[in-house]
């Protein structure tokens, strides 16, 4: 690790923490030569195996990319996006795998995407579930109205016991 200051190659570690939630270890180090203290954080690399067999890095912005396809014309903001990819980097890292298959990123996103916007979801869905035919859409809608109808079900009880 260079130093930030006067570009030594060598530093010494004087205190090592990991942040809250574990993904990370923050570093406080010195640089024997100008005796400047500076930070490090290191987090663990995430590869990406395409279809082709190929590895690459994970990307947050290759999810947002991918999902603002889907959400045209929808009112979801980069903010909203931003945070879905993070959720799905979460999930993901929590998996505890160095590697991951770029289909698995696909069907990670499905919950926070449909959870965020359902005609968004149904776009996505129909790409990473292969859907081939109106019958796979009408099914799809129907869950979603079922998830819908139990939802409000549980909120109606939930409303009707504090009554």
């Amino acid at each position: 690790m260079y130093c930030p200051f006067c570009r030594n190659p060598d530093s010494r570690v004087v205190d090592s923490r990991l942040q809250d939630d574990g993904s990370a270890i923050r570093r406080r180090r010195q640089c024997p030569e100008c005796g400047r203290r500076f930070t490090t954080v290191e987090t663990t690399s995430l590869t990406v195996l395409k279809r082709s067999g190929a590895g690459e890095p994970f990307s947050r912005t290759k999810i947002i990319n991918g999902v603002r396809k889907a959400c045209k014309g929808r009112p979801v903001t980069d903010d909203d996006l931003a945070l879905l990819a993070q959720e799905v980097e979460e999930t993901i890292r929590g998996a505890g795998s160095a590697e991951i298959r770029a289909h698995e990123i696909g069907l990670a996103i499905l919950g926070p995407l449909k959870r965020l916007d359902q005609v968004a979801y149904l776009r996505f869905a129909s790409v990473y579930q292969d859907f081939e035919s109106l019958t796979d859409f009408e099914d799809a809608i129907g869950l979603l109205r079922a998830e819908q109808a139990e939802g409000t079900e549980h909120s109606d009880h939930a409303g009707s016991a504090t009554a």
